[in-house]
């Protein structure tokens, strides 16, 4: 494996560049389509042209640097929008990883006649749509979702693309013919690899993700009067369902499955009153559909049984859009392994993604594969967020080289 020198003086210095576009204390607000978002996409376009990458901003916000040089490429990249009260790296080190490596294998004699290409997604983060960006990209947006899209704080889509200028710029398309495939490196926002003392975390999957809310429907009545056996206390069979799923998940799970029961409301909410209604929300996730499956077969039998012997009606409905585990590729895999291990011997592990990324999207219409590289105390979507410098040297490190294998393979 040839490893390949990188500009890391040049690395950190963009990325403390771009941190400042939306910076607030230690972390940056620059949801998308805000101004700060947009500052930080014409501040990209200006970086990629600086790189001889032929730059456009697209009309839904992606920015896309195309390669000069003749041969098939590879596009590298991530998101630089952030949430609400987001993190410096979230999204922007994959984005500048991408640049990055553009840039040392455009300067380095044995791999300079390399072609990489570098993107920055657009609302990966969701404030108007999940994956936006990917999605337009590889066509699999939904016209009927994009015209009920609103942000958090209620703008229609529409409306934003018009405030910023897009709205009559033309969508970039896949061209699945330039490609080989698509890389992006990303914090692993979680502890796994800082808490093993290994660098480098090399994705075999993003978890597939499944979300309900769980209606429960009793009577609402005195709470003084209403003896307990003529209650139909709704509220009582949610807590039950919730501490049977916290009970009977662990034996169908494995050790990186996790599942939430991320909100519970009773209704009316009053101390001398019988709930009549109550309601929670469970999101799981894991790797595998089986296990996936397994779980949402046990939901189904744990409010089954709860409503055979209660008097409380049970509804199960989806929380959210089912989204299906994604295999990232196996031979970008290997060459990532052999990056790894020449760089950083013995302290790069393979490992699931527990969080959603563009190449779950991505992933249907090209070879997809991901870098982790480890996140302090595993703290993410908080202004605390953060990596230290040598980790974010070292990964871009890894990818630079795996990138030059694998399009030397060729």
């Amino acid at each position: 494996m040839q490893t390949i020198p990188i500009n890391s003086d040049r690395l950190l210095s963009d990325l403390r560049e771009l941190r400042k576009i939306g910076g607030v204390g230690s972390g940056v607000v620059r949801p998308a389509f805000s101004d700060y978002d947009m500052e930080a996409r014409y501040w990209l376009k200006k970086r990629f042209e600086d790189a001889h990458l032929d730059t456009t901003i697209d009309g839904v916000g992606n920015v896309l640097g195309r390669s000069r040089k003749i041969g098939t490429s590879i596009l590298l990249g991530s998101h630089s929008d952030t949430q609400p009260e987001g993190g410096w790296l979230d999204g922007a080190l994959g984005v500048i990883y991408g640049l990055e490596v553009a840039r040392a294998l455009h300067e380095y004699d044995n791999t300079s006649q390399l072609s990489v290409d570098v993107v920055s997604w657009q609302d990966e983060e969701s404030n108007f749509l999940s994956c936006l960006g990917s999605r337009s990209w590889c066509g699999t947006l939904n016209p009927d979702l994009e015209k009920l899209a609103v942000s958090r704080e209620g703008e229609k889509l529409e409306h934003a693309l018009k405030r910023v200028g897009l709205d009559n710029t033309p969508r970039l398309k896949i061209e699945k013919n330039r490609y080989l495939g698509y890389l992006e490196a990303h914090i692993e926002q979680g502890c796994y690899l800082e808490e093993a003392n290994e660098k480098i975390g090399i994705v075999t999957a993003i978890v597939g993700i499944r979300a309900f809310i769980i209606s429960f429907k009793g009577e609402q009545n005195h709470a003084g009067t209403t003896t307990m056996k003529r209650r139909k206390d709704a509220a009582t069979a949610m807590f039950e369902t919730a501490y049977r799923i916290n009970n009977q998940f662990p034996s169908l799970a494995n050790e990186t499955t996790v599942w939430t029961i991320g909100n519970a409301t009773v209704e009316p909410g009053a101390s001398s009153i019988v709930p009549g209604a109550a309601e929670l929300t469970l999101q799981f996730r894991d790797q595998d559909e089986r296990i996936l499956d397994s779980l949402e077969e046990e939901v189904r039998k744990i409010v089954s049984e709860i409503e055979n012997k209660t008097e409380i009606k049970v509804d199960v409905r989806p929380g959210r859009e089912v989204i299906r585990p994604s295999k990232m590729d196996s031979s970008f895999q290997k060459h990532l392994s052999k990056a790894a291990q020449a760089i950083t011997p013995n302290a790069w592990r393979y490992m699931p993604s527990a969080a959603g990324h563009d190449p779950m999207v991505i992933h249907e219409k090209l070879p997809c594969g991901m870098l982790f590289i480890p996140s302090i105390r595993g703290i993410s979507h908080n202004f605390d967020e953060d990596s230290h410098e040598e980790d974010i040297v070292l990964g871009c490190e890894v990818l630079t080289s795996a990138v030059a294998s694998i399009l030397m393979s060729e």
